[in-house]
């Protein structure tokens, strides 16, 4: 049987900052971005070398959708540890760990589980810690504040929602302009 998950050979593309509103709560840090990936984007980005086998194929990039970042702060900065991207057509989620280098995938069943964006946020809510353990970010899973998180966290929905909706009305728009 083939493994759920998928073991990239680069870390994942980095978020970019002009399109992200961040959130923070304690030692985590929540971006969320409206993403479109398509070829160009893949290719032009700046990826680190990962210890995974599996290549991603840029001429399959054609998705797009909200990405919420969870970043962990430590005394050498910031790192991504996990990103939810929300696609319209392959959501999934990923577990990055720096110090393993090692930046791995797992697909959502949209159908089984629900909206991307309300799972990713009830994950955020229920399995934080246990999430960026598995990342590989332990040191910062153990000093998560719950209370923070809660807090913050209708705030990251409010934002991922305007995301989707102005990325939906700016598409409706260009449709009907064409």
């Amino acid at each position: 049987m083939p493994s759920p998950i998928t073991r990239y050979d680069t870390m994942p593309i980095p978020p970019i900052e002009a399109h992200t509103e961040w959130f923070d709560a304690g030692v985590v840090r929540f971006g969320v971005e409206y993403r479109v990936l398509d070829q160009a984007i893949a290719a032009a980005a700046a990826t680190e070398a990962a210890v995974g086998g599996d290549r991603a194929d840029p001429a399959s990039f054609d998705d797009r959708g909200v990405s919420i970042h969870v970043v962990g702060r430590n005394e050498q900065g910031e790192l991504e540890y996990l990103r939810f991207d929300c696609f319209q057509e392959d959501p999934h989620y990923h577990y990055v760990s720096w110090r393993e280098r090692r930046n791995e995938m797992l697909h959502l069943d949209p159908i089984a589980e629900g909206d991307p964006v309300a799972w990713a946020l009830e994950r955020l809510r229920t399995r934080l810690r246990e999430m960026l353990t598995r990342a590989g970010a332990a040191h910062v899973a153990s000093r998560v504040d719950a209370r923070a998180v809660e807090a913050v966290l209708p705030r990251v929905a409010a934002a991922a929602e305007r995301a989707r909706s102005e990325h939906t009305a700016a598409s409706a728009a260009r449709r009907a302009a064409e």
